[in-house]
């Protein structure tokens, strides 16, 4: 495969990703071509997830809540290699050496994210390096951030140059641990595009569930939401949260829909009388609605989407797909997998087309998207 890829001047690398909901690693090999300048292709090779065992996402969480330099310094090292090691077995199901990969992208796990002040992801890009033996890039946020930017989101730039559709603009909604949605103009024109972190995804979902459920950690199939129903008040009242009147650029993370925010909204759910499933239930509300409403205060009516494509884990949660369909009627909602490729591996592939983008020297970012300055070449490269 890797001598044919080189032939066909196809571009064989590694994308790394582990969202906000920390459930571990996901690795994408993907192919990547330039049939004309300026014009790109990427096929999704071969995919996997590997999960973060029960100590591994504590110790992360326990480190995000208040680490101390050393455990700083320590998960750093260790996610570097928990990285390596989903790079390498992603490369082995593919069959691909090591040796064969251009380079690996890695998101690595952040750990703080404050708009426009810093933007920290942990996964030390030389053990990264070292173990699989590839030129590393990493580190992307960084330069955006410094440019005035909130270094997020950063993947609307492959969904204008990748995704977009011909005839009319098109939403690219992400139902990560954050939900954040992108609306690109129609494929080639040289308009702006417009993209936004829209508050929670799965992230107050998944902790609930935890939370009141113990044994659980994710609500599969909807059907713990199915069966409550949500707390109208308490929607209202998260809606009324400063975050959400903010017009885009804007981006958010776990230091404001974190553990303690699912913990605040679980309490006064528990106040109003509901059950844990009406809890659960009142989260999937929450996050579908603030969708909606950020798609009908802030996408103008130029940019009117066509359809809605849906990724990431909660794209997997029929309750909450249902409820974002309800929550932005008017564009057709597909999923992302009937498109293109395995929706769960989207992040990660991005990574690996924003890598290809620094190793080019072209820039990764949107200004539109992020409010940095301007195009920036993003991200830092560690060689083998």
């Amino acid at each position: 495969m890797a001598e044919a890829a080189r032939a066909a001047g196809v571009t064989l690398a590694v994308g790394l990703m582990s969202g906000t909901s920390l459930d571990g690693v996901s690795a994408a090999l993907v192919a990547i071509a330039e049939p004309r300048p300026g014009e790109y292709a990427l096929d999704l090779v071969a995919f996997l997830t590997v999960p973060f065992s029960d100590a591994q996402r504590d110790r992360i969480a326990n480190t995000i809540a208040g680490g101390s330099a050393r455990e700083l310094a320590l998960l750093d090292a260790d996610l570097g290699a928990w990285f390596a090691d989903a790079a390498l077995a992603v490369a082995a199901r593919a069959r691909v050496a090591p040796a064969a990969l251009a380079f690996v992208a890695s998101h690595g796990q952040t750990i703080w994210h404050e708009p426009r002040r810093a933007s920290l992801q942990l996964g030390n890009a030389a053990v990264l390096a070292e173990r699989v033996g590839a030129r590393v890039v990493s580190d992307f946020r960084s330069r955006d951030v410094a440019a005035g930017g909130h270094g997020a989101p950063l993947v609307p730039r492959a969904d204008r140059l990748l995704f977009a559709r011909a005839d009319g603009p098109r939403a690219l909604l992400n139902l990560g641990g954050i939900a954040n949605v992108t609306v690109v103009p129609p494929r080639g024109a040289d308009a702006p595009l417009l993209a936004m972190d829209t508050g929670p995804g799965v992230m107050v979902v998944d902790e609930c569930v935890r939370r009141l459920f113990p044994g659980r950690r994710f609500d599969e199939d909807g059907a713990i939401a199915r069966t409550g129903r949500a707390v109208e008040p308490v929607v209202a009242a998260s809606l009324a949260l400063p975050f959400f009147e903010e017009p885009p650029p804007r981006s958010t993370g776990r230091e404001v829909f974190g553990v303690a925010y699912a913990h605040r909204l679980a309490a006064q759910c528990r106040e109003a009388g509901a059950s844990p499933a009406d809890t659960v239930a009142t989260a999937v509300a929450l996050t579908a609605r603030a969708i909606g409403e950020a798609a009908r205060r802030f996408i103008p009516a130029a940019l009117a989407p066509r359809d809605v494509v849906r990724s990431g884990g909660g794209a997997r949660n029929p309750a909450l797909v249902e409820a974002v369909r309800a929550a932005w009627p008017g564009p057709e909602h597909r999923a992302f997998d009937e498109l293109f490729f395995d929706g769960d591996a989207k992040e990660a592939a991005v990574f690996a087309f924003l890598g290809y983008l620094t190793l080019l020297g072209r820039p990764g970012n949107e200004p539109a998207a992020t409010g940095a300055r301007g195009p920036r070449v993003l991200g830092c490269v560690t060689a083998p």
